[in-house]
């Protein structure tokens, strides 16, 4: 019998809930960032240390990446996309600890994520618009575009999805045989490499994400001069 090279055996069972590989990392990466998410937010104080410092400019970079990609600012956000980069940098870089295989190498672990995405554009949709009004933007520019409008919000999760998945599957393949041929040495500039390629792979997943997040929030041009007419 023949089983898929994308199929996980499961090491161990929660009663009837198997637990596979992908979901033991991605466990052992949400403790250790709640771990240090706990400790770099201790004594915070006005006179900051070192530690503070380098928290402020990671929060200050996100910050201004949502300011820039989603047009708004960035409290709602902050910890959802915050969220998102820092545990897909994690996941893919986890890859370079021997005998370890990064979550996000695996489909089920990026359809996750993708869902995540999905149901945050949903929600901040309707947050920021109301229910009526998100569902007003399907119909955007006519009625006649509302299944096309239905379609694009699914496929573009699958893409996200997909693309996140081949990258991070490909590098670990591209590693493995390298490994099983050279040896140990010769892959340490791929691997280098691979240290690059997954934090752009985070860098864009966290990009598309609030792309997708800012398009389900922007203001139409229709509501905007409906409002410059309110205020003349």
């Amino acid at each position: 019998m023949t089983h898929s090279p994308l199929e996980t055996a499961p090491l161990f069972h929660l009663g009837p809930v198997p637990v596979t590989d992908p979901v033991l990392v991605t466990w052992v990466i949400m403790a250790l960032l709640t771990l240090f998410a706990a400790i770099v937010t201790r004594h915070l104080s006005l006179m900051p240390s070192k530690r503070q410092v380098t928290l402020e400019l990671l929060v200050g970079a996100i910050d201004e990446q949502i300011r820039g990609t989603m047009q708004t600012e960035p409290g709602l956000y902050r910890a959802l996309i915050g969220t998102i980069f820092l545990f897909v940098l994690v996941a893919n870089w986890s890859s370079l600890i021997p005998g370890v295989e990064p979550p996000t190498a695996h489909l089920e672990t990026d359809a996750a994520l993708a869902l995540i995405v999905f149901c945050a554009t949903l929600f901040y949709g309707v947050h920021t618009r109301g229910l009526l009004g998100y569902l007003g933007t399907f119909a955007d520019p006519t009625w006649i575009m509302i299944p096309l409008n239905i379609v694009e919000q699914i496929t573009r999760t699958f893409s996200l999805m997909v693309r996140l998945f081949g990258n991070i599957m490909s590098g670990v393949f591209i590693i493995g045989i390298l490994l099983s041929l050279a040896g140990l040495l010769v892959p340490i500039p791929f691997m280098a490499l691979d240290l690059l390629t997954g934090l752009i792979q985070a860098y864009i997943f966290t990009v598309l994400s609030m792309v997708f997040i800012g398009a389900a929030i922007a203001e139409r041009p229709q509501e905007s001069s409906n409002q410059q007419r309110g205020t003349t």
